[in-house]
């Protein structure tokens, strides 16, 4: 037998049965190993694809895109009262889109709300990358930040001044997010550091009536409290508008939280990466920077990402002091006698940009998880 035969022969025989290997085997071994596995998941499957039949014809076949105007720029939504339950009625996106994202910001000047949409977005995926961890992106940070703040604000370089009450929709919630994970971040690590200075009671003792008295009461309650008493305990002729006193609401929210899911990463660490560390003769600020805060940090990195998705949506709730960020931008929008009927199609979107944001968050960490996995297994 020829040595080509003999290695064909063996090539055949390695290669596995698909009732073994591959996605033949999974189905049989996961969806239908059993008569009741195969009867649920043939249940499931007659479900979705019900489910998905329906919504494409309501969300694409029998929606309405686009409805008529008169002269007088008056919008006639007679097409989609005609298909009312059965089709969306995409109109009232088409309409209302510029509302929803950009809130009271002037229209003429939209243009530069839109620049700052993207310039968020291109510093959260900047500092996403590894390679730009470095001194450095701080300066990037403080650039970008200041350029999206002469942008909003204006005033400047031919740009028309847009005072903050101005301000909604999209970037507020940008806004609201950025600086509140941004600031709460460092604010946490302090507080869960404090919580367990044995050696300083009174600071540790702070720390802890500052997280459980924040944590006992929800958002809503501390975003009033800002907003109606924090101007109280300010000098007189000094009264912050209510954008700084929703973000230190949110900021101080967002750090009681994360300071104890920082604390159960201190906790979770072996005793011995202490003792090493004070083998080596570092001081107390040198250990946590070099040797215990990374791996703390590491090793809870699913439930700060947790408590980050949580914060970006609980800016919602700014609403409550009269602050347009995108939801309430968008039920404003809806206020509209016209549109008042056509809420599914406006939450869609808004949920869609939820989501985008949301999931991004939730696969980067789930990257960086598998990345610093494989350092720790090595």
């Amino acid at each position: 037998m020829s040595s080509t035969t003999i290695g064909a022969s063996s090539a055949t025989r390695t290669q596995p049965p698909l009732l073994v290997a591959g996605p033949v085997a999974w189905m049989r071994a996961n969806l239908f190993n059993s008569w009741l596995s195969t009867a649920v998941t043939l249940a499931l499957i007659y479900i979705i694809a019900r489910s998905l039949i329906g919504f494409v014809d309501w969300a694409f076949i029998n929606a309405v895109w686009t409805v008529p105007k008169s002269p007088q720029g008056v919008i006639d939504p007679s097409d989609c009262r005609n298909i009312k339950g059965v089709g969306a009625c995409w109109a009232v996106i088409g309409d209302k889109w510029r509302f929803i994202l950009f809130g009271r910001y002037p229209f003429d000047e939209q243009w530069r709300a839109g620049i700052c949409i993207a310039l968020f977005i291109g510093l959260f995926v900047v500092s996403a990358m590894r390679r730009f961890w470095r001194k450095e992106l701080a300066l990037i940070w403080i650039a970008t930040l200041f350029v999206i703040g002469v942008l909003m604000w204006g005033g400047v370089l031919g740009l028309a001044f847009v005072p903050q009450d101005s301000w909604g929709g999209l970037p507020m919630t940008l806004i609201l997010a950025t600086f509140g994970l941004a600031l709460a971040f460092p604010l946490a690590i302090f507080v869960a550091l404090g919580r367990r200075a044995t050696t300083l009671p009174a600071v540790r003792w702070l720390c802890i009536v500052y997280i459980e008295l924040v944590r006992g009461v929800p958002l809503i309650s501390v975003l009033f409290m800002a907003s109606v008493m924090f101007p109280l305990f300010m000098p007189v002729g000094l009264n912050p508008d209510k954008l700084l006193r929703a973000q230190l609401g949110i900021i101080l929210f967002g750090a009681a939280y994360l300071a104890e899911v920082i604390r159960g990463g201190l906790q979770a660490l072996p005793k011995g990466q202490y003792e090493a560390a004070d083998a080596l003769g570092l001081t107390y600020w040198q250990k946590m920077r070099l040797i215990i805060l990374p791996q703390a940090l590491r090793m809870v990195i699913p439930p700060m990402v947790n408590n980050f998705i949580g914060s970006f949506k609980d800016t919602s709730l700014v609403l409550i002091i009269g602050i347009f960020d995108l939801l309430t931008a968008a039920k404003v929008a809806l206020a509209e006698p016209v549109w008042q009927g056509y809420s599914t199609e406006v939450y869609l979107v808004l949920a869609v940009i939820y989501f985008v944001f949301c999931y991004s968050m939730s696969r980067y960490s789930r990257g960086l998880e598998a990345e610093f996995g494989r350092s720790v297994r090595r």
